[in-house]
């Protein structure tokens, strides 16, 4: 039987002249047919949903590490809750959905174990053979890393996709070519001297809303697990008159709420407040840049959707104290210091004896690879482990383990 692909409502969403269109969109890499059931976005959503790489999400580090209590967000829970932001916020602003859900979904795949912790212990290990970094290292997980087509590498994302995935953040490089934030990695220039990113342009709008959406997840649920651990308690929030603020609301509502209860609508506060906030400040540059199109947001020299003036310090003063309670706490750095040994120790042991990587994927015919191509080719192979393969491979190859917690 035949599928009448306008009785199912495709092109029938009011989207913004300045939203991305996936019916007219750049495409992809590898030419394919498209579906009668889903556009080229959705597809692209769906694609990254069933990888590896966003499986292995569910057991690695967001903040804290070697934990007990299973409530505390990995970077699987957190990249959902920012895919829930950042389709809220395309659709206020009457962008594509499924755009936006998906480069939110693909953001954090290029993370190491261990957050922020692996991902420096790599890079120092990588800085002579071009270093690492976690959005290029995505780059090439979707584009090289997957393998689960017969026609392609990697998983052919659309342009537009690929361009929030790198662009996210802002241009990677100034009107001379330069990077604006230190050399491009060079994985990113690779694959856009194949396939074009644009890399001097800001990302739609889609991206744009994703971004900003990953700091309105990580500054709530960073609060929220800090509570639960002990390294917040709600004394420290009144530091932020934000966030004192939002506590005063909540108890004089509802006094003598328990603590769970409490700082959950503390939580739910601070995202609406941000949410709303995010969409008042993009409507007033929308109205002020009056784009036509996608490409009038990625030329139009600043960045679209983000947080007010206002807000935005109040983002700096909640990092600020995240930083300084969590982050930098003796406790939580200790165990970086131990995450960060398990990561070194592995990456020498496999630049040595590169045979210990196992699987005939992995492992054969690197014995005559130059030292900076097997470097990467042991990075890719590290940064794809998860949290609990890394202690257990770490606890097979070596006589002590740190402990991490």
């Amino acid at each position: 039987m035949s599928i009448d692909s306008k009785a199912l409502g495709f092109g029938d969403v009011a989207r913004a002249a300045y939203a991305c269109d996936p019916w007219t969109g750049r495409g992809r890499l590898v030419t394919e047919a498209g579906s009668l059931t889903r556009s080229d976005f959705q597809r692209d959503r769906d694609r990254i949903i069933h990888t590896t790489a966003f499986r292995r999400l569910k057991h690695k580090t967001q903040v804290f590490i070697g934990q007990d209590d299973d409530h505390y967000r990995t970077r699987l829970t957190h990249t959902i809750e920012v895919a829930q932001v950042a389709r809220a916020l395309a659709r206020a602003l009457r962008l594509d959905e499924d755009l936006a859900e998906g480069v939110a979904l693909v953001h954090d795949f290029g993370h190491t174990p261990f957050g922020h912790t692996g991902e420096d212990a790599l890079h120092e290990k990588m800085e002579p053979f071009g270093g690492f970094d976690h959005n290029a290292q995505s780059l090439r997980i979707v584009t090289k890393l997957e393998h689960r087509y017969a026609e392609f590498d990697g998983i052919n994302l659309t342009w537009e996709t690929l361009e929030g995935l790198v662009k996210h953040n802002g241009p990677l490089v100034g009107a001379d070519g330069n990077g604006l934030k230190g050399p491009v990695p060079q994985p990113i220039l690779d694959y856009s001297a194949r396939h074009d990113l644009w890399l001097a342009s800001h990302a739609s709008l889609e991206a744009q809303v994703a971004a900003v959406s990953d700091d309105i997840a990580y500054n709530t649920h960073d609060i929220d697990d800090g509570l639960r651990a002990g390294f917040l308690t709600f004394e420290m929030l009144e530091d932020v008159p934000f966030l004192a603020g939002l506590m005063r609301e909540v108890h004089d509502r509802y006094p003598g709420l328990e603590k769970s209860r409490f700082t959950n609508e503390v939580m739910r506060r601070q995202i609406t407040r941000m949410v709303e906030d995010v969409i008042g400040f993009s409507q007033a540059q929308l109205r002020k840049i009056n784009p036509k199109s996608a490409d009038d947001v990625r030329h139009a020299g600043e960045t679209i959707a983000f947080f007010s003036p206002d807000m935005m310090a109040v983002d700096r003063q909640i990092k600020a104290m995240l930083f300084s309670r969590i982050y930098r706490h003796p406790d939580i750095m200790e165990i970086r210091r131990a995450a960060a040994e398990i990561v070194a120790d592995l990456f020498d042991a496999y630049i040595d004896d590169p045979a210990l990587m196992g699987s005939h994927h992995w492992s054969a015919g690197l014995q005559d690879l130059p030292k900076p191509q097997l470097a990467r080719h042991v990075s890719d192979y590290l940064a794809g482990m998860t949290d609990t393969y890394a202690i257990r491979t770490h606890q097979r190859l070596f006589d002590h383990t740190p402990e991490l917690r």
